[in-house]
């Protein structure tokens, strides 16, 4: 079999559907779009089983650092350490909040190590995602970082005296860092889907990754307490083990990657064999420097309908929206064990719940309100934000059960402004830039637990006496300058439309002696919405 049939072989099949029979996208139903996306999914069952034991674990993660700090570092009785874990903290008042401190002490460095070395790498993997047009990488190498992160937790369990806290910490910390962790996964599959939708289809594409991801974090939250109790640690670490092997598994065996684009293969079989690189070689081209500035320049670079500004905003919305998401997952758990008293079945439900009310409300602006109301994507991320900014408050002075349980509630529609953003940036740039326009996203993504994971448990740690919750006032505040930038956004593609319908009446009147095709926007990957 020569190299061009085995290529061949492992490309991803076209969409398959209504538009593969001459039916429109617009002009499908909301049933007929679901019915599409049902015969067309590729990466969404991987999302499940990677997010899925991610959340399982990271209870049981929590709690075996806290055990560890209790227990191993500050060598308190075993009474105490018992108390604490099944919440009888009225008599060790003060032994708590010594080991919630250790903790969140902990929390610093492991965030900067889990973070600060996948926001260097997802530069260099996305330039060589572009060049190569592999995908599958990209996905397939962070799942196999979470495996070996179980791996050493069980290890971690099973010599708990004779290694410290900090083991654990780097054990989660380190080899996610090292494989890219959940940003490079989500730079691949969003490159991914990219390459294999149509511009039209990729709003509704993206949303349903993200439901996707939805569906596996409640059920990992809903499972991660109940589990923990009933088979411990090596329960909840084994059980991950088997989901990301499964991952792995499906990505290898069902995922297949996107042909290169006619030119760049005609260009490729023009060229005289090549002398296959040595190991060396290629692991010097993969981190040359110049891929950077590389990714730089595509990012940023001047473009019809002012695309570098664009591009720009689009990242300070991802910094300034996913920064607080990583900053609550820091503290959250804390905070809701010191205010409320809960134990890990009681926050999982919570978690759960919220989730699920997540996921309700992500259904519903995608299904109602882009695709009924065809209201505009930055739009969409207005409305998010500002339910977000007004949930903040709810869960700040919640003082009781049933208040921090409305805030979910207040907050239904808070993640569409991650599809509403990656839905726009992905319009934005032809497909064989999306792997370095994403890299630069995920880039913003990595940074963000460095500054807001110190941030909020700094915040945290100082207000725990006087308003433990004071932290979600400050991730309110922060989200602010999204809702000016998403209106931005709005009025921009207000202009862009205005234009293209200018353009449209100048065709209109112009004689029909020619066979010009109707022109769009300059940039062919960009489509608006109608509104």
């Amino acid at each position: 079999m020569t190299m061009k049939e085995v290529a061949k072989k492992d490309e991803a099949p076209p969409e398959k559907g209504a538009e593969a029979v001459g039916v429109p996208w617009k002009s499908m139903s909301l049933g007929q779009k679901f019915g599409y996306m049902a015969r067309n999914v590729t990466v969404e069952p991987m999302v499940a089983c990677y997010i899925m034991p991610s959340v399982l674990a990271a209870l049981a993660t929590q709690n075996l650092n806290l055990e560890k700090a209790c227990r191993v570092n500050l060598a308190y009785p075993d009474d105490v350490c018992t108390a604490l874990a099944a919440r009888n903290t009225s008599a060790f008042h003060e032994e708590e909040l010594a080991v919630q401190k250790l903790v969140a002490g902990m929390q610093s460095w492991k965030t900067a190590l889990q973070s600060g070395l996948p926001a260097v790498l997802i530069l260099f993997i996305g330039a060589w995602s572009d060049r190569t047009g592999l995908r599958k990488p990209c996905m397939l190498v962070p799942i196999v970082g979470e495996f070996l992160t179980s791996i050493s937790l069980i290890i971690c369990t099973y010599w708990f005296y004779e290694l410290p806290m900090e083991a654990a910490g780097a054990s989660e910390a380190l080899w996610p860092a090292l494989t890219g962790g959940w940003f490079a996964m989500f730079m691949g599959i969003f490159s991914y889907i990219g390459d294999v939708t149509t511009v039209e289809s990729r709003t509704l594409r993206i949303g349903a990754v993200n439901v996707f991801v939805s569906l596996g974090i409640p059920i990992g939250m809903a499972l991660s307490g109940v589990l923990y109790v009933k088979i411990g640690f090596y329960g909840v670490f084994a059980i991950s083990t088997v989901c990301y092997v499964l991952s792995f598994v499906y990505g290898v065996v069902c995922i297949k990657e996107v042909p290169r684009p006619p030119s760049t293969s005609a260009n490729l079989q023009e060229k005289k064999p090549q002398p296959k690189p040595t190991i060396f070689a290629s692991v010097a081209d993969f981190f040359a420097l110049r891929h950077i500035s590389e990714t730089f320049k595509v990012a940023f670079k001047k473009g019809a309908n002012n695309r570098q500004q664009r591009v720009a905003v689009l990242m300070v919305i991802v910094m300034v929206v996913i920064g607080p998401m990583h900053g609550e997952m820091a503290v959250m758990y804390l905070f809701t064990r010191y205010r409320f008293n809960w134990n890990e079945v009681q926050f999982s439900m919570f978690s759960t719940y919220s989730m699920l009310t997540n996921l309700a409300g992500t259904m519903v602006s995608i299904g109602v309100f882009s695709h009924l109301l065809k209201i505009d994507d930055a739009l969409v991320g207005v409305m998010s934000c500002m339910s977000k900014i007004l949930a903040s408050f709810v869960y700040a002075f919640a003082s009781t059960d049933w208040m921090i349980y409305l805030a979910p509630l207040v907050e239904i529609v808070n993640g569409t402004s991650f599809i509403a953003m990656r839905s726009i940036a992905s319009k934005l740039v032809p497909t064989d830039e999306l792997g370095k326009v994403n890299s630069l996203f995920g880039v913003c993504e990595a940074l963000m637990p460095l500054v807001y994971g110190p941030m909020y448990s700094s915040v945290y740690a100082a207000t725990m006496n006087t308003l433990p919750g004071a932290f979600f006032l400050l991730g309110g505040g922060l989200t602010i300058p999204a809702v000016i930038l998403f209106l931005w956004l709005y009025t921009e593609h207000r202009a862009d439309r205005k234009r293209v319908e200018e353009e449209k009446k100048q065709d209109l009147e112009k004689p029909s002696e020619g066979s010009e095709a109707p022109r769009g926007l300059d940039n062919g990957a960009f489509e608006t919405e109608r509104m």
